[in-house]
């Protein structure tokens, strides 16, 4: 599948890593839908403002969308919020809203999305944005990190049950992305440079790194329910690895060449 001419549909489009999946799939020769709380005119061919967590306008802005844009053949399900909170003073809105929008609103956006592509009896390509969270244990985020885990789950089942339409579920998976989101982590001093030194790639990621691998993993015919992981890296890190508190002369590396 090319993007060229395909009619997609990204939520969260107007910021961030969906905003990058808009501008690389309208450079594709792609026409995009952007539903976003924040959408605005220009932010794709077709701008709706929209809550993910409300089932009212989710049905009504899919259908518009796809109304607009005369079919619908990709969906990139970005929208997601985030949040820091030690579990013992997590409030229940902030557990509910995170999962509300990660979770609930997923959901439903997969459903009118899937909705729609079997009605077009042509199939699609639905590719959720997960996180490398969801099988991490990050301290202070447990709201965030089961919403991105049960995202996974819903994309594994949703695959099973729709492949035989023709439609592909994936999720892309990111790191550490310098979003507007991450740029609030520069408040804490060294964490930005402590974790390049941890990525194996040096870097932070950029939103248009995991944007063009949520829209090559959009085009892969032959690859549904699987999750594919776009961090740089950093997710290899392991806390028992004994490399790190052995020197090379413990490994027996040396500069030398070795013989031939």
């Amino acid at each position: 599948m090319s993007v060229q001419g395909a009619a997609a549909l990204v939520t969260g489009g107007s910021r961030g890593i969906g905003q990058a999946i808009v501008r690389q799939l309208r450079d594709g020769g792609g026409r995009v839908a952007v539903l976003d709380l924040e959408a605005r005119d220009g932010d794709g061919d077709v701008a709706l403002v929209c809550d993910v967590a409300d089932e009212k306008a989710v049905v009504e802005g899919v259908a518009a969308a796809t109304e607009r844009l005369a079919g619908l053949d990709l969906a990139f399900l970005n929208a997601g919020v985030g949040g820091l909170a030690p579990l013992l003073a997590m409030t229940v809105e902030e557990w509910d809203r995170t999962h509300d929008v990660n979770l609930r609103g997923t959901f439903l956006c997969l459903r009118e999305c899937a909705r729609a592509m079997a009605a077009s009896g042509t199939g699609g390509s639905i590719v959720i944005t997960g996180s490398v969270s969801g099988f991490l244990a990050d301290r202070g985020m447990a709201h965030y990190n089961s919403s991105k885990a049960g995202v996974v789950q819903l994309a594994r089942i949703a695959a099973a049950e729709l492949g035989p339409q023709g439609i592909r579920v994936n999720v892309i998976a990111p790191g550490t992305t310098d979003t507007p989101l991450f740029a609030r982590t520069d408040a804490v001093p060294g964490y930005r440079e402590a974790l390049t030194a941890r990525t194996p790639l040096g870097t932070v990621g950029s939103a248009d790194d995991v944007a063009a691998a949520a829209v090559a993993l959009a085009q892969l015919r032959w690859v549904t329910g699987q999750v594919l992981v776009a961090d740089g890296g950093v997710s290899l890190r392991s806390p028992i690895d004994i490399a790190e508190f052995l020197t090379p002369a413990d490994t027996g590396e040396t500069n030398a060449e070795a013989p031939r």
